[in-house]
């Protein structure tokens, strides 16, 4: 059972509710799709007397984004205050679930509603419990943009491709969210980090040092080290040996040079240590990848 609230709408609100029939087709022909997919979403401005009440829960998860006012949601026992500049994510629950606006600042929000098959399974995964309450970020501009894009592909119907644009972008809005744009220390560790991507670039055909890399950035190398591995995954030399690597394809594949060029344009002064080294991180052998690249252009 479900009670709303929500008597004449919201002056300027924008919201879309897919059929389940469309979900159910959509997932049917695009299988790689259905992990999870945009069943409702909206835009309410200056909610006034919003309120709904799910006695069942709900089996979607519910993202709401507060960008003005204040509003509530109570899931299960849990109860939380929401505030401008936080978003919320509900879980898909059997417990009962209530939200709506502030009686005297009434909020704004952006919601999205998405389900699929293995939603419980994404919630594990990610943390998302109806424990967790809402989250503080700065305004998500990111976000709100690519909202606006799933908005507008779904205004212009429900076709396959639209579909697909739609919720393309979902896995994008929900990373906004998630996984915010860094601020403070963590911006300069970045711009950091991406200054010496580009050094590695311009040095590909050089040979360079942990040590090298961390004094250009007037770092210790122990701490460069760890930053960058933060920010790419990988320790700076074997980032740097993956950009050779990719380089050496380039070049096997667009310039048809020879092994030996190709190992010395990017700083392998032993054609041998370059195949073996090439062999190890692209599962070929340079001639092999070379033979295989002409045969695909021919």
């Amino acid at each position: 059972m479900e009670n709303y609230n929500r008597t004449d709408g919201f002056e300027g609100e924008k919201m879309i509710d897919l059929p389940e029939a469309v979900c159910e087709a959509f997932c049917q022909k695009t299988p790689a799709f259905n992990q999870f997919y945009i069943t409702h979403i909206g835009y309410f401005p200056n909610a006034k007397r919003h309120y709904i009440q799910r006695a069942n829960g709900c089996k979607d998860n519910i993202l709401i984004y507060c960008l003005h006012g204040k509003g509530y949601c109570s899931i299960g026992s849990h109860h939380f205050d929401i505030l401008p500049n936080q978003y919320l994510i509900l879980p898909a629950t059997s417990d009962i679930l209530t939200y709506g606006a502030d009686n005297e600042e009434p909020w704004t929000i952006y919601w999205v509603h998405f389900t699929g098959p293995n939603i419980e399974l994404f919630n594990q995964s990610l943390e998302i419990f109806g424990y967790r309450g809402p989250v503080t970020l700065a305004l998500n501009k990111r976000g709100l943009s690519v909202w606006e894009e799933m908005y507008n592909c779904l205004t212009g119907g429900f076709s396959i491709d639209n579909l697909r644009h739609a919720n393309l972008c979902l896995h994008h809005f929900l990373a906004s969210f998630l996984y915010p744009e860094p601020i403070n220390n963590q911006n300069e560790d970045l711009n950091c980090i991406e200054a010496i991507i580009g050094y590695m670039e311009k040095m590909i055909d050089s040979r360079l040092t942990v040590e090298e890399m961390a004094a250009r950035l007037q770092l210790s190398a122990s701490y460069f080290s760890t930053i960058f591995k933060k920010a790419t995954g990988m320790p700076p030399m074997d980032y740097f040996i993956q950009l050779k690597m990719q380089k050496a394809c380039q070049l096997l594949y667009l310039e048809n040079m020879k092994v030996k060029d190709v190992a010395e344009a990017i700083g392998y002064e032993d054609p041998f240590y370059f195949s073996r080294q090439f062999k190890k991180h692209m599962k070929i052998s340079p001639v092999l990848y070379k033979e295989a690249s002409r045969r695909h252009l021919a």
